[in-house]
């Protein structure tokens, strides 16, 4: 059901001293159409579950399990991916039918038809009318456990839970379900996909006695082998009208006693209505941690709904005792600390987890803690690992920043010595991904190939090793180890190394020097991460003022910012999937582009950051279930909006600086756990009135393009004057 602009009003400010309903004026919808790829199912804050409905059909639409123009539903999997364009997971799929249900050939199976008029979504809750049964079903969530409430018609019923059932990447390698007594059953689905050898576990309790329970068990097998078993449970129940039947499902990573010690520890009872005003509760106090006031009610439901997208992973990776399984194939504890996974770090080390040293403190320490144990058990800091599984997707050491950033803001406990051993550990890998050669030639060469630099990527390689050794050189350099900041302040300036002067790009070069022939910038090619040259020329975020020097000045520098917004691809251009959100060269639905608009501050031309900006959140994000441009990507998407439309942006993510834009609301307040509150007041701002005419911080006259962390965490209040005409810049 798409939320009316007036659902929004159900947010009442903070300030107002009643409670606010952030969790019912998110919309989990949008970005359930089009390149969003995300889920609309149940969740707690960065919780391991993610209780989703799955229409059944594999496909690239289909990459989170459901896709908004679909009509069936084929179960509801304890597992998704938030937008990362990769189809794995779907966990512990159960699905409630009446006899006779509907069976379709593999791959939809059983299923049932259903009407988004039957539908609801908001934080931490769903419901849908599967049609062909007559079944309500609701969903919410724990931490670890999902709940599940089947309201059902008189008849008989049943409820069937499908460990063999697999989508798009992930294979079922083996499974197990064995009842425990009447009301309880357990097992586990251990499957390989893009998650590598991934091991989930459960236990699942009915709220009341089953009246039968039937096991279909086939042999799963790999090139003519088998090696293991596929298990299908069915669980009959004689209901009567009306009746309700509450499943509540616990996941570990551990085994069936760690989900045993999460059921018994999170959901103890089968008390639906408990769980979810729990799971609502939990939602408005994450939220709340930004209060709008005023501005348009879509425009809320779209910011709120970008938070909401912005904590849902990475996910918690541990059991409630600590205990985990780690990369080493070992268990291990955390203690004092919860582990995280699904850390899509080639993406959202960009603006979400800055974002989160704002809204999460201690879940960034935990997340740092997180990196550093990863390391000790794999040997490297995590690319993009989850459920204990590297899968070495994208490129660069990203986690380096995200550690950075938190040690130079001064988060957490975690061991800074181990922290930077880890960074610089990681950069000195040379049998990965070409870093051995990036160190010996000062780029990575594209004609090179190895097991990890299959992509090749090679200039996007480059680009962002030299981003990640600024930022490990930043942290060296505060904790006063000398040589190590020069070293990799040196490696810092390697970008220089694959920029063409003839061309004015940065271009791939190959082992002997040579930059690639025949190159345009226009093109997408093996040698660019999921972009052209126009996206990653601008990649060089620690050395802005150097980047302007080496292409002449700010005026070029501004005239090349301007072709990239006015150069249009050319009408019979086919472009890859990841380009969508195009204005001119700019590809907001792809990573690479996302700080670029902030740039014109730079070059002193302010207003048109404000006007693409702004262009972007009206245009680009919106209170649909299209309203993303691209993969919501585990919430970088989504940050991009949230830092935006309160009126900043970190251009460099490590540096505590955020480049001002064009504000979207009013008042925006920032609760800070420091007890400060920071205010952003934008007066006379509308959807015509984008253009900054003079800035404020408190009270007094500001002459910088951008705000620091310090001022922010002072909690002082940012103050606009907004107009309908460009106005010179106030810096």
């Amino acid at each position: 059901m798409l939320f009316a602009a007036a659902a929004a009003l159900a947010a009442v400010a903070c300030s107002s001293g009643r409670t606010a309903d952030y969790a019912g004026t998110v919309n989990p919808l949008i970005g359930t159409d089009f390149t969003g790829n995300t889920y609309p199912g149940a969740q707690a804050p960065f919780g391991m579950v993610q209780l989703s409905p799955d229409n059944g059909l594999p496909g690239w639409d289909r990459i989170a399990g459901y896709f908004y123009p679909d009509s069936t539903i084929a179960g509801f999997s304890h597992t998704h991916l938030s937008g990362t364009g990769a189809g794995d997971l779907y966990d512990i799929s159960f699905m409630p039918v009446t006899l006779p249900y509907n069976e379709a050939e593999p791959p939809l199976g059983i299923y049932s038809k259903f009407s988004h008029d039957d539908e609801e979504a908001s934080a931490g809750y769903y419901r849908v009318l599967l049609k062909d049964y007559g079944i309500n079903v609701e969903l919410t969530a724990t931490p670890r456990c999902g709940i599940q409430r089947y309201t059902f018609p008189e008849g008989e019923s049943a409820v069937l839970l499908n460990l063999k059932k697999a989508m798009n990447w992930d294979f079922t390698e083996d499974s197990f379900i064995e009842a425990v007594d009447s009301c309880t059953v357990r097992g586990y689905r251990f499957s390989d996909g893009w998650a590598r050898g991934q091991k989930v576990y459960f236990m699942t309790r009915f709220s009341r006695p089953f009246d039968a329970m039937s096991i279909e068990v086939s042999d799963t097998e790999r090139d003519g082998k088998k090696i293991g078993k596929a298990y299908v449970a069915r669980f009959d129940f004689n209901t009567s009208e009306g009746e309700q039947l509450t499943v509540c499902t616990a996941l570990s990573g551990t085994g069936m006693e760690g989900a045993a010690l999460n059921l018994e520890t999170e959901a103890p009872h089968n008390d639906f209505d408990k769980y979810l005003a729990e799971a609502r509760e939990d939602w408005n106090r994450q939220l709340g941690k930004i209060e709008v006031i005023g501005g348009n009610p879509d425009d809320r439901v779209s910011f709120y709904t970008a938070l909401y997208h912005s904590m849902i992973a990475p996910t918690t990776y541990s059991d409630v005792d600590g205990s985990y399984y780690g990369p080493d194939k070992k268990i291990h504890k955390a203690e004092g600390w919860t582990n995280y996974g699904t850390f899509s770090l080639w993406d959202t080390f960009r603006a979400a987890h800055p974002l989160f040293t704002y809204t999460e403190t201690a879940r960034v320490n935990d997340m740092v803690k997180s990196f550093i144990a990863f390391y000790e058990q794999n040997g490297r800091l995590p690319v993009w690992n989850f459920w204990g599984s590297e899968t070495d997707m994208m490129i660069g050491y990203h986690a380096v920043p995200i550690i950075v950033d938190a040690y130079l803001k001064g988060i957490g406990d975690f061991d800074a010595e181990k922290a930077l051993e880890a960074c610089v550990n990681t950069a000195n890998l040379d049998w990965y991904r070409g870093i051995g050669l990036y160190k010996e030639l000062g780029y990575v060469p594209f004609d090179v190939v190895d097991k990890y630099n299959s992509e090749n990527w090679s200039l996007s390689r480059t680009l962002e090793y030299a981003y990640d050794d600024w930022c490990i050189a930043k942290m060296a350099e505060k904790m006063g180890h000398k040589d190590t900041a020069e070293e990799f302040y040196a490696r810092s300036q390697n970008w220089r190394n694959v920029y063409n002067p003839q061309t004015t790009f940065m271009q791939p070069r190959d082992s002997k020097g040579n930059f690639q022939k025949r190159f345009s910038p226009d093109d997408y090619t093996p040698h660019i991460c999921e972009s052209n040259g126009w996206h990653y020329f601008w990649s060089v975020q620690h050395d802005i003022d150097g980047l302007i020097d080496t292409v002449g000045g700010k005026e070029r520098f501004a005239e090349k910012l301007d072709s990239m917004f006015t150069y249009n691809p050319s009408a019979d251009d086919e472009l890859p999937l990841f380009s969508t959100g195009m204005i001119g060269q700019y590809a907001h639905g792809n990573e690479p582009s996302h700080h670029v608009i902030y740039l014109f501050n730079k070059v002193g031309q302010p207003w048109k950051t404000q006007k693409y900006a702004a262009e972007v959140m009206h245009e680009l994000y919106f209170n649909a279930p299209a309203g993303l441009c691209g993969n919501e990507d585990c919430g970088q998407m989504s940050a991009w909006y949230v830092f935006s439309a309160m009126g900043f942006y970190p251009v460099n993510p490590a540096a505590g600086e955020y480049e001002i834009g064009t504000p979207l609301f009013p008042e925006v307040k920032m609760h800070l756990e420091n007890g400060r509150t920071f205010t952003i007041l934008a007066h006379n701002v509308s959807k015509d009135n984008i253009y900054i005419q003079s800035v404020k911080l408190d009270g007094k006259p500001y002459d910088r393009s951008y705000i620091t962390h310090d001022q922010i965490m002072s909690g002082a209040t940012l103050e606009f004057e907004m107009g309908a005409e460009p106005a010179e810049a106030w810096y």
